[in-house]
């Protein structure tokens, strides 16, 4: 992989990873439409690292405060216990129903359909007046709600940021704690994938990490970062709706495509 193609490629799933426009529904039409290749297992850990470490570098400073204040804090320990539930239904639905979402993969027209969805689910996000929850008063039944709903997401064409934030806002989260516990309950998602994908690494033959993985891991952090970021000021200004439409012309121009046999 060159180094360009790289960067390309670490900066389209470092903005499609957070945006809620689904990253995997992105490249599983950019396989099929624009003969785009898997970048490979060394790739995909790399960049999954790389996106893993944006959410750190912009929620550290949360990440710091619960832990350095839960012995002390009832209401750090709390949210620290929440943000622990909200990873166990995901984790099992990535566990025991794999091999049902992977069936989504091969099929460019559903992910059309999923992109649609999502559309919906970005445009709902949009209207949902935010509560007053804060962290100390998210419930064990808020954190599994938004924890199916990120486990729904490993289905290509649902976006894990829209529908996690949706979840949370219709539970009645104000928009701060919604983003928080959305991105923070992703750390451990996103490192399990990079986990999983990396058992794959002896089988690619595996020998170091070119320039080109180097240079993409780095396009992956920094993009993400960005994508964070835009995320939270639009869902601050209410603008949301401009990625509900793109998500349904997405989709649309994806079935119409299919279906016509282009």
């Amino acid at each position: 992989m060159g180094i360009f193609e790289g960067i390309f490629l670490g900066i389209l799933q470092g903005l499609t990873e957070f945006l809620p426009v689904s990253s995997s529904g992105h490249l599983v039409i950019a396989q099929d439409f624009l003969g785009v290749k898997e970048p490979g297992i060394t790739f995909e850990v790399m960049v999954h690292f790389g996106t893993l470490l944006s959410v750190i570098w912009v929620f550290g400073s949360d990440l710091i405060r619960i832990i350095t204040r839960f012995a002390k804090e009832k209401a750090e320990r709390h949210f620290a216990f929440m943000l622990v539930l909200g990873t166990i239904p995901t984790g099992f639905m990535g566990l025991f129903f794999a091999d049902v979402f992977k069936r989504f993969y091969e099929s460019t027209i559903m992910v059309g359909f999923m992109l649609l969805v999502t559309g919906g689910i970005v445009y709902l996000m949009n209207t949902i007046v935010p509560g007053t929850k804060k962290e100390g008063s998210v419930t064990p039944a808020d954190s599994l709600i938004v924890s199916f709903a990120q486990g729904m997401a490993i289905i290509p064409g649902i976006s894990r940021s829209g529908s996690t934030i949706t979840a949370a806002l219709w539970r009645g989260m104000d928009r701060e704690t919604a983003v928080k516990f959305s991105f923070l309950v992703s750390i451990p998602v996103i490192f399990g994938a990079a986990v999983m994908e990396m058992r794959h690494l002896s089988s690619s033959q595996f020998v170091g990490l070119t320039s080109g993985v180097i240079f993409g891991t780095i396009a992956a952090f920094v993009s993400g970062i960005l994508a964070i970021k835009v995320f939270i000021h639009l869902l601050k200004t209410g603008r949301f709706k401009y990625f509900a439409y793109y998500c349904w012309i997405a989709g649309s121009l994806t079935i119409i495509l299919k279906v016509s046999g282009l």
